[in-house]
């Protein structure tokens, strides 16, 4: 029955992959301009308007904020260059194929459900981003930071009119949606930095001479709204080099890098981190600021660029939340072999909406960021161990794929002792959240390859395979 149930999985997951199974044929392969538009496209989106003012709140000092991001930013960009990019362009496969090959299928479909889960608590954050510029022509009351709950009867209604359009866009399709928030980064990059100069005025900047000492004394103060924790340059650091920590060290980008010419085109993520996650945070931190700490992306980006800035805090949450909403509604397919894409996606839509409801996944969203990374990063692991060291060690790369197995242990026991071992440091020892991924990270190493060296010693005719 168990062999039934198994051969069952696998043929969900071939249909789930079936254009995914094979590398990616050189004549297939792209330049670097389309990995410039790619990561500006991802990188400028309705997450920044969020981030950038969290730092503000959180009592970040100018300093702080502007070394760290320079430092965690560049991190970010030699993690997709030298460790996800390399492997991407040599075995020219997606990451769901690489894991199926190392972790086995019942793995891979927990990986599937769970990073489906995570995709729908993003797409809902975006949703509500966008709900929050919908709302300002009806007077909306916006969520405050401390709110979890759903704050009016009106902002669930705008919740669940955009979650539809969302659901909707979604379901018609991925390539255009993507071509679209392409399209739209240049200029929502440029509304950012306007609207960020347009304040800065009313913050008594008159001149490039005044901004550094605005910077400290109106802006980043280090000065922490009640109820939230300090920041200090080593959260910079660590956020900014890890809130893609799935996409880099987590490896999921090797789906994008497989099309990439060379390896060296990972170095086109700093488009992203720089425009975005610096000079976007930065501007969304300046306009928070000139609204007296209020983080609600609508009436900010009002406040600083009127109908304009609102109108980009829409598209920069539904371009954001639709890409995400499609990844989500394929990974449910795992799950649900006999239903057509677009139910699944329609499904997953519900699901967002609602969860968009509650302005707790906004309000939280850089521990949600943290989560979401903390939870994916052993599988990363799993990847370049087993691609750069178990040669060197003389263990068998692929091993579920060459033996034929439906679950690896060696990889089920890393996982889990790794978020084990998190959990411990979290709740035992008070680390926060942002500083777990890296011990976690070795953690993660020396179990997989523990558990790996276990279980072929216990095979003495592997080395004929």
């Amino acid at each position: 029955m168990s062999q039934v149930n198994g051969s069952g999985l696998v043929k969900r997951l071939d249909a789930m992959y079936e254009y995914d199974r094979e590398p990616v044929s050189e004549k297939s392969t792209y330049g670097v301009s389309n990995f410039i538009g790619m990561f500006s496209g991802e990188h400028i989106a309705g997450t920044e308007f969020i981030i950038g003012p969290l730092f503000v709140v959180h009592g970040v000092t100018a300093p702080d904020l502007f070394i760290g991001l320079l430092i965690g930013n560049i991190l970010a960009v030699l993690s997709w260059a030298f460790y996800t990019a390399p492997i991407a362009v040599k075995t020219r496969l997606t990451v769901y194929w690489q894991i199926r090959k190392i972790c086995g299928p019942y793995l891979t479909f927990i990986y599937g459900i769970l990073y489906a889960l995570i995709l729908c608590l993003l797409s809902g954050a975006m949703i509500s981003v966008s709900a929050t510029a919908v709302g300002l022509p009806f007077n909306m009351p916006m969520p405050e930071l401390t709110d979890t709950l759903p704050t009016s009867m009106s902002w669930v209604i705008i919740v669940f009119i955009v979650g539809s359009v969302v659901s909707l866009l979604a379901i018609l399709g991925f390539e255009k949606l993507a071509l679209f928030a392409k399209i739209s980064a240049p200029w929502m990059f440029l509304v950012f930095v306007a609207s960020a100069l347009a304040v800065l005025p009313l913050l008594g900047a008159n001149s490039l001479g005044d901004f550094w000492r605005v910077a400290n004394e109106k802006i980043w103060t280090g000065n922490v709204v009640e109820g939230q924790s300090k920041f200090t340059i080593w959260h910079v650091i660590f956020f900014s080099w890890l809130c893609n920590l799935h996409q880099h060290i987590g490896m999921s980008d090797m789906t994008i890098f497989r099309y990439a010419k060379k390896w060296t085109y990972g170095f086109a993520s700093a488009f992203g981190m720089f425009l975005g996650h610096y000079v976007a945070w930065v501007a969304s931190g300046i306009l928070c600021a000139a609204a007296m700490g209020n983080v609600a992306p609508g009436p900010i980006a009002y406040m600083g660029a009127g109908v304009v800035g609102a109108i980009t805090v829409v598209v920069a949450g539904w371009t954001t939340a639709n890409p995400t909403l499609y990844r989500a509604g394929l990974s449910f397919q795992v799950a649900t072999p006999n239903w057509k894409r677009w139910k699944v996606t329609l499904v997953a839509g519900v699901a967002t909406t609602i969860i968009a409801c509650f302005p707790a996944v906004v309000m939280r969203l850089l521990e949600v960021v943290a989560l979401y990374g903390l939870i994916f990063m052993p599988v990363g692991a799993f990847i370049f161990i087993d691609f750069w060291v178990f040669p060197r060690l003389n263990l068998k790369s692929n091993y579920a794929h060459v033996m034929n197995k439906m679950f690896s242990l060696p990889a089920a026991f890393a996982w889990a002792g790794s978020l084990g071992f998190s959990l411990l440091l979290y709740f035992k020892y008070n680390i926060e959240i942002y500083f777990l991924a890296l011990p976690g990270w070795f953690v993660t190493v020396i179990l997989y390859i523990t558990f790996s060296f276990l279980e072929q010693r216990r095979n003495p005719n592997l080395t004929q395979l």
